[in-house]
């Protein structure tokens, strides 16, 4: 490749932006940044220091403390706080509600908005989060907004958590998806939105691997048209 290629999934919760995304990186042989992870190691830190995720000033006032980086693993990108791999911590169901609420934040977007760009300049990149077209990467080479039904996400969502051995309840966790959406696509800054040139990709009644193959020629099609 001539130059770098970046590669942009916005989504809402549970839509399966992460898991697709690695994939994808390993099959195209590009870089899989998870941003979600991201601001979920901000929202873990909150709550370990017994923060008010609601209390603006006091998260703003934790960043300076604050070591997060991603980096390459043999399962795909690890997410370290302060020097500790909190890549299986940061997937407690208690860290959601944090990861939404510091995301709102200016000070926690632009603390991790430099990273991730620089990430994107330096290597061919698969990025997904919530902004990464419309704010992150408003230039990426191709853009796909990926989306399932608020019911079908619930059902994969406890899935996976039950798979891990937490207990929850179908119908909390439902809920809960559905209150994050909310505060996702109704926060002041960077509020999660289908930019106009992402390709959408409703994964509703799909299997894993009908969607995966969906997204992977999604893929496949935009890479002919900027290589």
């Amino acid at each position: 490749m001539s130059r770098f290629i970046s590669i942009a999934i916005d989504g809402p919760s549970g839509a399966g932006k992460s898991t697709m995304a690695h994939r994808l990186g390993k099959e195209f042989g590009f870089l899989h940044v998870d941003t979600g992870a991201m601001y979920r190691a901000v929202g873990l830190a909150a709550m370990r220091a017994g923060v008010d995720k609601s209390d603006k000033a006091a998260v703003e006032a934790m960043l300076p403390s604050l070591d997060v980086r991603a980096e390459l693993s043999e399962n795909g990108q690890a997410t370290y706080l302060n020097g500790e791999d909190v890549s299986l911590a940061i997937r407690e169901n208690a860290v959601s509600a944090y990861a939404s609420a510091v995301s709102a934040y200016p000070a926690v977007r632009a603390f991790l908005l430099e990273l991730q760009r620089e990430t994107a300049a330096t290597q061919n990149v698969i990025m997904d989060g919530r902004d990464i077209a419309t704010v992150v990467l408003p230039n990426a080479d191709i853009k796909i907004y990926l989306t399932a039904s608020v019911e079908s996400r619930a059902a994969r969502r406890y899935e996976e958590l039950t798979q891990r051995g937490q207990s929850v309840d179908a119908e909390t966790v439902k809920k809960e998806i559905e209150a994050r959406d909310l505060a996702d696509s109704t926060r002041e800054i960077a509020p999660l939105k289908r930019h106009p040139e992402a390709e959408l990709a409703d994964t509703s009644w799909l299997s894993f691997e009908e969607g995966y193959a969906l997204l992977k020629k999604i893929v496949s099609e935009g890479l002919s048209r900027v290589l």
